[in-house]
């Protein structure tokens, strides 16, 4: 009975593992594919196909090419720019209201975390006529302002966050500030907010990702060429370099390569976001 169940625990390790293998061949082998892509030339790609190594590991002119006439150094400028005011204004308003719902009774709280759960299940697409209409009566269309308000608006996942890791902050720690005369935004800019930089730093990477790959909106609300973004300057890369698919997957790589390094940088943040607050 031992000797089998060892054989059946070898052989669900090695069936975990086999699984865990073949997902991440399944998910690297495009970016692989785009990488080697990336350091060829027209005539090296049409001679040996895409899967062939590069004869010249060291050949960069697609990346220059990719970069300069590519227009890519104004879309990294706008994608920042875009990211910087819309993450701020997400995390404070995000904090706030997690702070309200979290540390307040009010009669109207269930309502509001009602109406926040609805808003998430309904299908963007489906308010894009009427979010155009409100964008372009503010005069906002073809601005960068148009994509920092349609993004500054806080989601529902960032609130869970923030509400999930408050349940793990004592709520001593308020009372006494409050019994020492700090007021509830006193309590909130000192107390919960730097308490709350683990989740922050989890809300900034989950949106700033989704933000920074998003195609939908900077393409419909700002289609103006100066205002392009990493998304809407590659997606333009089909016009002029619609054959030099060597050139487009140096784009590629120039555009994954921030949210890569961010995210092998922070990565523990994001499971201690995540999972710090599910238990008190």
């Amino acid at each position: 009975m031992t000797l089998i169940t060892r054989l059946n625990s070898i052989t669900t390790t090695t069936l975990k593992y086999l699984s865990l293998v073949l997902g991440a061949l399944v998910a690297l082998t495009p970016v692989w594919v785009i990488f080697l892509i990336s350091f060829k030339t027209r005539q090296e790609l049409g001679d040996f196909g895409a899967l062939a190594l590069p004869q010249n590991w060291l050949n960069i002119s697609n990346y220059t090419t990719a970069f300069t006439r590519g227009n890519m150094l104004s879309g990294f400028t706008n994608t920042s720019i875009i990211l910087a005011i819309s993450l701020a204004g997400t995390i404070f308003i995000g904090t706030m209201t997690a702070y309200v719902l979290s540390r307040f009774n009010f009669k109207l709280k269930r309502p509001i975390i009602f109406l926040f759960l609805l808003a998430s299940l309904v299908p963007g697409v489906t308010t894009q006529v009427a979010t155009f209409q409100v964008v372009d009566a503010l005069g906002l269309f073809n601005t960068i302002w148009a994509g920092i308000i349609l993004y500054l608006g806080t989601d529902i996942i960032a609130i869970y966050i923030f509400l999930q890791f408050l349940e793990s902050i004592p709520t001593e720690l308020d009372e006494a500030a409050i019994l020492d005369g700090a007021s509830y935004f006193t309590v909130y800019w000192r107390i919960i907010l730097p308490l709350l930089q683990p989740a922050i730093i989890t809300v900034i990477i989950l949106r700033g990702v989704a933000i920074y790959n998003d195609f939908f909106t900077p393409f419909i609300y700002m289609p103006k060429t100066e205002l392009g973004v990493i998304s809407t300057v590659l997606f333009k890369f089909r016009g002029p370099y619609i054959n030099q698919w060597e050139v487009i997957g140096a784009g590629i790589i120039l555009t994954m390569l921030p949210t890569l390094i961010i995210f092998i940088a922070l990565q523990k943040y994001i499971y201690n976001g995540l999972t710090r607050g599910a238990t008190r």
